[in-house]
């Protein structure tokens, strides 16, 4: 395992499958709650795919104990989101949230949001510290997998009303985003760039 894995790519993996053993639990806590069918179908399929997605990852790190330097585990799968809905965008009087001792389909949603949430950045970062090539490909595709399932969580609030979505006036959000323009500038081709010549100051000849 020493000759495969270095100190910071395993403390990595170690608090990764230590959040994804949590996440799953957290995940089968909530499910007993959700009433709505569709919510329900969506984190029966999401739980599914953190499983197996686990099972991966621990498998693929035994793998590299037993394992010659340089040979790989297989690759990560991608999660099948189902097909995107168009964003409903502006406030139509959002429900006053505040905790309670009641547990809904709103209160599961959010919950898994914001673990799907963390989970993307924490695998990212994760993704940086590897010197391995394989794991560092199989947390990237992790990270996708949970904005990908971050998404798929945030459709059906946004659709049920549960996430809304706050706009600015069409003229600030025009005038905001029209600053910025396209740049015809040539990275290789700058004045002054390197390969190019350039005038000698005449002081530092004397």
């Amino acid at each position: 395992m020493a000759a495969n894995l270095g100190a910071h790519e395993t403390m990595e993996i170690h608090e990764l499958l230590s959040a994804s053993v949590s996440n799953i639990n957290t995940m089968r806590l909530y499910r007993p709650h959700i009433q709505d069918h569709l919510l329900a179908q969506i984190v029966d399929k999401q739980l599914q795919f953190a499983i197996q997605e686990y099972n991966h990852c621990a498998q693929m790190v035994h793998q590299f104990s037993g394992q010659p330097q340089g040979m790989t585990g297989t690759p990560a799968s991608s999660y099948g989101r189902t097909q995107n809905v168009s964003p409903v965008y502006g406030l139509n009087h959002p429900a006053p949230i505040s905790p309670d001792n009641r547990i809904d389909d709103r209160d599961a949603a959010f919950a898994l949001l914001n673990l799907h949430k963390s989970s993307a950045s924490m695998k990212i970062i994760g993704a940086l510290e590897c010197a391995n090539p394989q794991l560092r490909a199989n947390l990237q595709q992790g990270a996708v997998n949970c904005s990908e399932q971050a998404y798929e969580i945030w459709q059906y609030m946004n659709q049920a009303g549960h996430y809304q979505v706050p706009t600015m006036k069409d003229i600030t959000t025009e005038t905001t985003l029209a600053a910025f323009q396209p740049s015809n500038m040539n990275a290789m081709g700058m004045s002054g760039g390197m390969g190019q010549s350039q005038p000698m100051n005449p002081a530092m000849t004397q």
